[in-house]
């Protein structure tokens, strides 16, 4: 395709005819000739998040949506409209392009959030596809989660399991050399893992019932969000190794790359913390919504730690992703 903006017509056959989703809140939506969208938020309070996709150029248009709705979901609040930029290299196809708005459109209903614009963009100065979302959502302003509430003795939990993006990013990486690592059931559950990535229906819960603290597991995966929470409100961590739960395949595929499975970016999976008088009727309502919840450790005067088998081991600020040594394997 020609570098420059993606021409009119092109937009209009392939990118707006897949934002299938309209909010009634969006009072200007996307369209050729307009520089931004207008949301009418009435009393709720705005909340903005940015995410770029940089680490695959496959399902990239899922991911983007998913991971920067996700970011809302983290205070309770509910994603309302998403700008979608994409820088495309110049061997980009119209096919490529469209494939992309395919995803993303699907993604966008599925999580009832509207694509209010972005922009699209073929350029020599990328060399893959790269994707960057912005999402905007709405949060009552009665209900904003308070770091600040967080006591000694909250428990910690996290919902699914650890490394559930990395991988399924990983495995669909891997192309053909999957059949040497994997069974055929293996492999697809590693597929099929990019369709645990939203944590909306997690916020929701977990908003109503006295979360206090909420946190997308992504890049560091569990051991960085760990880290990451304690600086946040401000307290000791201490995990349970043994309470994480690790999909085999998530072993299968770490030990073949030789990396650890608990600092793989882990989209899809949000930790939690928690009261531990609340702990049972949260169970209840996870069990209801079929949705996996462990509880991996609880709230401490200081330190920031693992415990397995009785012994303590302090986890470290997160560092480069896990994710970026397998693909730097299979390039």
């Amino acid at each position: 395709m020609e570098i420059g903006k993606l021409p009119n017509d092109v937009l209009e056959k392939i990118v707006f005819s897949n934002i299938k989703k309209k909010r009634d809140e969006v009072i200007v939506r996307a369209g050729v000739g307009r520089d931004n969208a207008i949301i009418d938020f009435n009393r709720d309070l705005c909340i903005i998040s940015t995410d770029p996709i940089t680490g695959t150029d496959k399902n990239i248009g899922k991911l983007a949506i998913n991971i920067s709705c996700n970011d809302i979901a983290v205070s309770g609040g509910e994603p309302l409209g998403v700008l979608l930029t994409i820088m495309a290299p110049p061997d980009t196809t119209v096919k490529d392009i469209e494939n992309i708005m395919i995803e993303a459109g699907r993604a966008a209903c599925e999580l009832n959030v509207e694509i209010i614009g972005g922009h699209t963009e073929i350029t020599a100065a990328v060399n893959r596809m790269v994707l960057s979302a912005t999402v905007i959502g709405k949060q009552n302003r009665n209900k904003i989660i308070d770091p600040s509430k967080v006591k000694v003795g909250d428990k910690i939990i996290m919902t699914k399991w650890a490394g559930i993006e990395g991988t399924s990013i990983i495995v669909k990486e891997m192309g053909e050399k999957w059949k040497e690592k994997l069974s055929i059931d293996e492999y697809e559950d590693a597929l099929n893992m990019d369709n645990l990535l939203s944590v909306l229906k997690e916020g929701v819960i977990l908003g109503k019932l006295g979360a206090n603290y909420m946190h997308d597991i992504t890049e560091g995966g569990v051991y960085g969000a760990v880290w990451e929470a304690s600086k946040v409100i401000e307290k000791g961590v201490k995990i349970w190794k043994e309470n994480i739960p690790v999909k085999e395949v998530t072993k299968r595929i770490c030990e073949s790359f030789d990396i650890n499975p608990y600092r793989l970016i882990s989209s899809g999976s949000m930790l939690a913390v928690v009261p531990s008088g609340n702990i049972e009727e949260i169970k209840e309502n996870f069990i209801k919504e079929g949705i996996k919840l462990s509880v991996i450790g609880e709230i401490i005067e200081e330190g920031i730690f693992v415990e397995e088998m009785g012994k303590k081991e302090n986890i470290s600020e997160p560092g480069s992703d896990e994710l970026y040594k397998a693909l730097s394997k299979l390039s």
